[in-house]
């Protein structure tokens, strides 16, 4: 067997443990054996360029997209369907369906309605050509590079009796426990959490990055195919033979004969879905023969031959005890309700966020109220109302702290902010921590040895006061009675190797106010080094493509600060990068500064993510579709036609790896 013929049954192989693990849950490979079959397809991948395939199993982790995606229009537009929410409505709905097919016999296919973000998918000789968003129902977000991350969703389709070309259509959903595991990550990052998963799953597709969409383990459930030469008549059928071809049908699908098994359905699904590992919020009724469905035809918004009923949200009431305010890294005082615990969607609450100081008063909260508290399709409990008449006399409205919770220092409510600071983060314990952990992450500085625990038992021995003291740390600090001294060496020497973090990193570990990953990145590659990005003032900042203005004065109120200065200078004195390296500045020019590249086809001397490091190193930005903005496109071999033919209709000029790389003088 040569390389070439390896490809194609390494492929095949890929794609089918892809369907065992994510669609049946049932593996046939461990993860290593998986693994060890991903890279040797990668490496003869890049062996083999010219055997380049969108479908490819390693293509389903992609590099960064750019700009906005690409509009497409939908062959069958994407009608929303008519919603009700009690059995009378539904009555009324089975009614309508038997008047408009004359009393004729019909079958109806009752399935799960899942909570997530709606997706057509196209097929073209059992490959994914196309993956496109609801949109406004005529006109969707091209989102295939990032539907191709998502393992469920085939790539190419098994058997041999499906359709030349189709679309099958269903939600992009976020699983229960990926999104409390996201909530929990970025609750402790203090960034906004999700209201629930079909928030978290449309912001992960409509991500930028693919390799984001990757690591957020969407899921999907297909239900609904359109085309010329479907196998049956029966909607009802035709998913069972798109569940034979690899895509993920909800077993929980039946065929219906009566409006009393359509109720019997209602009820059992009522009770069950809370036992589902996605969010659901009803039930969908169609009518099963297409040909019947087109005899009822359509309202101007809906399908006549289908109606989705919808559970209600779940509400309980419950007292409130009493309000705590909580402290995050960046000072956010944030108001904690505590009540009298209550069974809610399958588990028992007790504690519910208050948000903010306007949302107390939006409900005009009284100690010892009687609250009304939901989940619905959320996890995160909330307060959606008050019962004002059970409220005893003399009740004292909850009051907004007016100092810090755990240092005394006033707070503080930035114009156009709805939260409170504790403007203390030398000295504010909580604070400190915060910015503690938040050094030592992942995408900070990785010092995978410490974690929360450790940093809290270091701050209560008084070993570390604030980042910078974490290297003055020595094994017999940690080691104490000499039990620990492997774990010790281990942390020391993993405090040690964060030196050879880069810059930009560094910058992001650092902890100021709104600035993430990406604006870090932004800063330390236009700044160069600490020095200049201490002194920038606020038009210099906010000249910065990505860079605001409130951004721009957090920056400046941080290096503004003693304390903040003194910490820079000692994790200078330490050794960390406070500058990018010699060969990053070499690397790193104006070139291409203000321009705008598109990246598309085969290339020959370089990968495409390492064509797309050479636009940033040279000061351009990578964007995936083509626009009016479109400074150039990068072509390779096979460049898509589509992108091809709208870059000579809009007059994007057009060039090859040889001009590229003449241009940015690196003509290797």
């Amino acid at each position: 067997m040569n390389e070439e013929e390896r490809i194609i049954e390494l492929r095949d192989e890929l794609h089918a443990h892809n369907y065992r693990y994510y669609v049946e849950n049932a593996p046939v490979i461990t993860d290593q054996e998986f693994d060890a079959l991903m890279r040797e397809l990668q490496e003869l991948e890049a062996r083999h360029p010219e055997m380049h395939d969108d479908n490819s199993p390693t293509q389903r982790v992609g590099s960064d997209l750019g700009g906005e995606f690409q509009q497409v229009a939908h062959r069958y537009p994407m009608l929303s369907l008519a919603n009700t929410y009690n059995r009378q409505e539904v009555a009324e709905w089975y009614e309508s369906v038997s008047k408009g097919l004359h009393g004729a016999d019909f079958e109806v296919c009752c399935e799960m309605k899942y909570d997530g973000l709606s997706i057509s998918l196209t097929y073209e000789n059992g490959r994914l050509v196309r993956g496109v968003t609801r949109g406004d129902g005529v006109h969707g977000d091209d989102v295939t590079a990032n539907v191709r991350t998502i393992r469920c969703i085939p790539l190419v389709l098994t058997g041999d009796d499906y359709p030349h070309n189709f679309e099958i259509r269903g939600e992009i959903l976020m699983p229960w426990k990926v999104f409390e595991n996201l909530n929990a990550e970025r609750e402790k990052a203090e960034e906004p959490l999700f209201a629930n998963p079909r928030n978290a799953a449309s912001g992960t597709l409509k991500s930028q990055s693919s390799a984001l969409v990757a690591s957020r383990r969407l899921d999907a459930y297909l239900y609904y195919i359109l085309g010329a030469e479907l196998p049956s008549d029966s909607h009802y059928d035709n998913l069972e033979h798109a569940r034979q071809w690899g895509f993920k049908i909800s077993a929980g699908m039946m065929k219906v004969h009566s409006l009393e098994e359509i109720y019997a359905f209602i009820d059992k699904w009522d009770m069950e879905r809370k036992n589902l590992p996605v969010a659901t919020d009803g039930i969908v009724l169609k009518v099963n023969s297409l040909a019947q469905q087109r005899q009822l035809g359509y309202t101007a918004k809906s399908p006549r031959w289908a109606i989705a009923y919808k559970f209600k949200a779940e509400r309980e009431r419950t007292r409130l005890l009493g309000v705590t305010f909580q402290v995050g890294r960046t000072g956010a005082v944030t108001p904690v309700a505590n009540m009298e615990p209550v069974q809610l969607a399958g588990t028992m609450v007790k504690r519910a966020t208050l948000n903010n100081e306007d949302f107390i008063r939006s409900f005009d909260l009284h100690l010892g109220d009687y609250v009304y508290v939901e989940k619905g399709g959320e996890i995160i409990p909330k307060i959606v109302g008050v019962d004002v008449e059970s409220r005893e006399e003399g009740a004292q409205p909850v009051e907004f702290v007016k100092t810090c919770p755990e240092c005394g220092t006033p707070l503080v409510r930035y114009e156009g902010e709805a939260v409170h600071y504790c403007p203390n983060d030398a000295t504010c314990p909580p604070q400190i921590k915060g910015r503690i952990e938040h050094f030592i992450s992942r995408k900070a500085m990785n010092i995978d040895s410490l974690g929360p625990e450790t940093v809290d038992e270091y701050y209560r021995r008084r070993l570390i006061r604030n980042v910078a003291d974490l290297y003055d740390i020595t094994v017999q600090d940690i080691n104490g009675d000499g039990s620990r001294e492997r774990s010790a060496r281990k942390i020391v020497e993993g405090i040690k190797a964060s030196c050879q973090v880069p810059f930009e990193r560094v910058v992001f570990a650092l902890g100021i106010r709104l600035v993430g990953e990406t604006s870090a990145k932004i800063l330390a590659r236009h700044f160069k080094n600490i020095d200049a990005l201490m002194n920038a003032t606020l038009d210099q900042l906010t000249q910065i493509d990505g860079i605001g203005e409130v951004m721009a004065k957090s920056v400046i109120t941080y290096f503004n600060t003693p304390e903040n200065v003194e910490i820079v200078e000692r994790l200078r004195g330490y050794g960390l990068q406070m500058s990018l390296t010699e060969e990053q500045l070499a690397s790193t020019t104006d070139i291409l500064a203000g321009k705008t590249i598109v990246i598309s086809g085969v290339f020959q001397k370089h990968s495409r993510d390492e064509y797309k490091a050479m636009i940033e190193q040279n000061g351009g930005k990578n964007t995936g579709s083509i626009s009016a903005k479109t400074s150039m496109v990068l072509a390779g071999e096979n460049m898509g036609p589509a992108k091809l033919q709208k870059a000579e209709k809009l007059g994007v000029r057009i060039i090859n790896e040889d001009e590229f790389l003449k241009m940015i003088a690196q003509n290797t």
